[in-house]
C-alpha cells in the first residue's frame, strides 16, 4: 500500500507504519460505542462542597503550596484567532452589515484594541485589525482581550496573573504554554516583555516554558473508502490529531500539581475572584484524595489487586451547571470490568439524544491533575489514554471529501483511565471567548 516515497514521509514525521495502518483500520471499523450508565449529577457521581468545606480544601491548598511543592499550570495556546473573526472576514468579502458587525463597529472603542480602530470606520476598521495589527493570523492568546489603567492585557498575561494568584510555591510561578511553532517566538517575546513588571506586582518569580505540537501525533487523512487520501503531488496527507495530541506534551512535565485551563477562560481582575477561590478549592479536593490514594498504597493490608486500581494518574474536574454553552460533560461509564468511572465526554461520543438531554452539567475545561505516584516518581500518561475513543469527522481538501481522525481528547479519552472527581464550579468561572464580539460581554469589561 506505501510506496518509497511515503515511508519516507513517514520516517521524517517519526510515526511508525503500524500506527498509520491502525489509523486507517478505523476509519472502516469506527470506534465501539461507550457502555454510558448515566450523566453524573450532585446526587451521584459530582461534589458540591459546602462554604465549610470550600474554606476547608482552600485552607488544605494553602498549606501545601507552603510546603513547597512543584506547581505548574499548563496552558494549551496553539489555537489560531482566525475562528474568532470569521463573520468579519465575512464582512470584508461581501461588505452586508449583518447584526454581528452592526454590534462589533458600533462598540469597537470597547475592545482593548478599540484605541488602534478609533479613527477608522466600517471595513476599513476591520480591514486595519484583520490585516495591518495581523489579528486574522495571530493565536488567540496573543490577542489584546482586557484594559486596565496601565495597559491592555492578552490571554497569555491573565494566565501569568492566575498564576501568581493561586499556583505559586514559595515564590515561585511556573507555567507552560504549547503553542504552535508559527507562534513561538512571538510567544517567546510576548512573555519576557511582561514578565518584569508582573514580577514586580505580585512579589514572585516566573518560571515559563513552552512546546509545540509534536508532528509525530498528526494522524493520516483518508477518502470516504478508508484509503489513504493523496495530495496532487501523490504525498500522503497528515492533519493535527486535536488537543488529545498533548497528552504527550503533559507527560513531558515535571511537576507534582498541573492546572489545565483554556487559554481563553479568562477575565479582568475585578472578576477573578470566583476563580481563584474554585481553582484552590478543586486543587484542594485533589491534594486530600492523592493523600487518601498514598495512604492507600502504602498500607501492607491492602491487596495488590486493590492498590493497581488506583495506581494511577488522579484528576478533578470542575463541571458547571448547563446554560446552554457548548461543550461535553461528566457522565459515568461502565467499563469492561464491570467498574463505573467518571469521565468527561464530548457530544460526539454520545450516541443517545435522551442521555446529552438528561445531562445537569457541562465540561468548561477546569482541570488539576497529579502526574506522580506515591514514589514521587512521573506515570508514564500515554499508558493511561484509551485509544477507542477517538472520533471521525468529515472534512474536506481542494475540493475532495476526506474522513479526518482525532486522537482520544486531552481531558476525554487521553484521561479515560485516571482516577477521577467532578466538582461542581459556578459559571462564573467559564467565560470562553469564541467570537470577538464575546470580548463585549459584561464578565471581559
Amino acid at each position: 500500500m506505501f510506496t518509497q516515497s511515503d515511508l519516507m514521509q513517514l520516517n521524517q514525521r517519526h510515526i511508525s507504519v503500524d500506527t498509520v495502518n491502525a489509523q486507517l483500520s478505523s476509519f472502516v471499523n469506527g470506534f465501539p460505542p461507550l457502555d454510558i450508565v448515566s450523566p453524573a449529577s450532585t446526587r451521584n457521581g459530582i461534589l458540591r462542597p459546602s462554604v465549610a468545606e470550600r474554606e476547608h480544601y482552600v485552607q488544605v491548598w494553602q498549606n501545601y503550596l507552603e510546603q513547597g511543592h512543584s506547581v505548574l499550570k499548563f496552558v494549551p495556546a496553539s489555537g489560531a484567532a482566525s475562528r474568532m473573526f470569521k463573520d468579519l472576514f465575512a464582512y470584508l468579502d461581501n461588505g452586508v452589515e449583518t447584526p454581528f458587525i452592526t454590534e462589533f463597529l458600533s462598540h469597537k472603542d470597547n475592545f482593548a484594541f478599540g484605541p488602534m480602530l478609533a479613527d477608522k470606520q466600517g471595513q476599513d476598521a476591520v480591514r486595519y485589525l484583520l490585516h495591518d495589527m495581523n489579528y486574522g493570523n495571530l493565536p488567540k492568546g496573543l490577542l489584546l482581550f482586557h484594559s486596565y489603567r496601565d495597559g491592555a492585557r492578552t490571554p497569555a498575561m491573565e494566565h501569568l496573573v492566575e498564576g501568581a494568584l493561586y499556583a505559586a510555591s514559595k515564590g515561585v510561578v511556573r507555567l507552560h504554554f504549547t503553542v504552535s511553532h508559527d507562534h513561538l517566538a512571538l510567544f517567546r517575546h510576548h512573555i519576557a516583555e511582561c514578565l518584569p513588571a508582573l514580577e514586580k506586582k505580585y512579589g514572585v518569580r516566573y518560571e515559563v516554558s513552552f512546546s509545540e505540537q509534536m508532528p509525530s501525533t498528526d494522524t493520516i487523512a483518508a477518502n470516504p473508502d478508508g484509503t489513504p487520501f493523496r495530495q496532487p503531488d501523490g504525498s500522503l496527507l497528515f492533519r493535527p490529531g486535536g488537543h488529545g495530541a498533548l497528552i504527550n506534551n503533559l507527560n513531558r512535565q515535571n511537576a507534582d500539581i498541573v492546572f489545565i485551563k483554556n487559554i481563553d477562560n479568562v477575565v479582568p481582575d475585578k472578576r477573578k475572584k470566583d476563580t481563584v477561590l474554585f481553582k484552590q478549592l478543586l486543587a484542594g479536593v485533589l491534594v486530600e484524595e492523592q493523600q487518601r490514594v498514598f495512604a492507600l498504597l502504602r498500607d501492607p493490608n491492602v491487596p495488590e489487586e486493590e492498590k493497581a486500581r488506583w495506581r494511577r494518574p488522579i484528576r478533578v474536574c470542575g463541571v458547571v451547571k448547563n446554560t446552554g454553552e457548548p461543550g461535553g460533560g461528566p457522565f459515568l461509564v461502565r467499563e469492561a470490568d464491570g467498574s463505573v468511572s467518571r469521565q468527561i465526554l464530548e457530544s460526539s461520543q454520545i450516541s443517545d439524544p435522551q442521555l446529552m438531554a438528561k445531562a445537569t452539567h457541562f465540561n468548561p475545561v477546569d482541570l488539576v491533575c497529579a502526574i506522580r505516584d506515591e514514589n514521587g516518581n512521573n506515570y508514564n500518561l500515554p499508558d493511561f489514554v484509551d485509544p477507542q475513543t477517538g472520533f471521525i469527522s468529515h472534512k474536506s481538501k481542494d475540493g475532495k471529501e476526506l474522513l479526518a481522525l482525532e486522537l482520544p481528547g486531552l481531558w476525554n479519552g487521553a484521561m479515560s483511565r485516571w482516577n477521577t472527581l467532578f466538582v461542581e464550579v459556578p459559571v462564573s468561572t467559564f467565560n470562553p471567548v469564541k467570537t470577538v464580539n464575546d470580548l463585549l460581554r459584561e464578565q471581559h469589561q
